[in-house]
């Protein structure tokens, strides 16, 4: 059995001098599953995240400390915001000795949901995603969410006698907040530009409401993400942001899809 002594005089490979006087961008670990929480309109949701955690590693240094990333993970004891992301950004940068780094944080969280003419309440996924990436000295911090919704085609509705073809539809939503944004409110951006949009669930009455919703409000691909975008251009909260929409097309077997940036 190794004493304390022993374990003293262990080699710290990691940190022995490399002489190959080649840096590294990027180096840590890769799709960890580890607990997380997040702020949720006003509240604090417990969810799990699929992390990824990197540090620059400069060209004299032969390796970074590894198990200090899962260390990280395991002292986030606060649900992540705008500022607390920062702040513990900062902390996992000190903890490895490194001026540049990266955290990525995939995850769901949930909203409830009141049907549009039952009013019968139930939770709705959304797919969330943090991005915090430190280089040259600045910290940049990125939200998105992927927003289900529905779409119906405004040239099915023309041409047809009767009906028109429709499909669910997923609104992706990436901004760099100049302030803090709720995820919530990034999930409305999407929602308040569809066709309509979707609950889990649902009474016959509004199953008719939003049939008839999506028949009056009609959208192209290029309608919806162009009428997300004009609503992120609104508010002066948001800095740099990109929104992808791709219709999973109920007549065809591939899907629509549309971008926009704005840089």
């Amino acid at each position: 059995m190794t004493n304390l002594t022993d374990a003293l005089h262990i080699p710290d490979t990691q940190s022995s001098r490399d002489e190959r006087r080649l840096a590294i961008q990027r180096v840590g670990v890769k799709d960890v599953r580890y607990p997380l929480q997040v702020r949720v309109a006003g509240a604090v949701q417990s969810t799990a995240a699929r992390w990824s955690l990197d540090v620059a590693l400069p060209a004299e240094r032969k390796g970074t400390h590894m198990s200090r990333f899962v260390a990280w993970l395991d002292g986030l004891d606060v649900a992540l915001d705008l500022s607390t992301l920062r702040e513990r950004h900062a902390a996992m940068l000190q903890l490895l000795d490194a001026t540049e780094g990266r955290i990525e944080a995939e995850f769901s969280f949930f909203l409830r949901k009141r049907a549009p003419v039952s009013g019968v309440s139930s939770l709705l996924d959304y797919q969330g995603r943090w991005v915090s990436q430190t280089r040259q000295g600045v910290t940049t911090v990125t939200m998105q969410v992927g927003v289900p919704v529905k779409s119906l085609c405004p040239c099915s509705k023309e041409i047809s006698d009767y009906g028109a073809h429709n499909q669910r539809s997923l609104v992706t939503v990436q901004v760099e907040p100049l302030q803090p944004i709720e995820w919530h409110e990034l999930v409305r951006f999407a929602e308040d530009s569809a066709s309509s949009e979707i609950w889990p669930m649902l009474k016959r009455a509004d199953e008719k409401w939003i049939t008839e919703r999506a028949y009056e409000n009609p959208k192209f691909v290029e309608d919806l993400v162009r009428d997300v975008a004009l609503r992120l251009d609104a508010d002066a909260r948001v800095g740099r942001y990109a929104v992808d929409v791709e219709n999973f097309e109920s007549i065809h077997n591939h899907s629509a899809y549309a971008r926009i940036e704005r840089a």
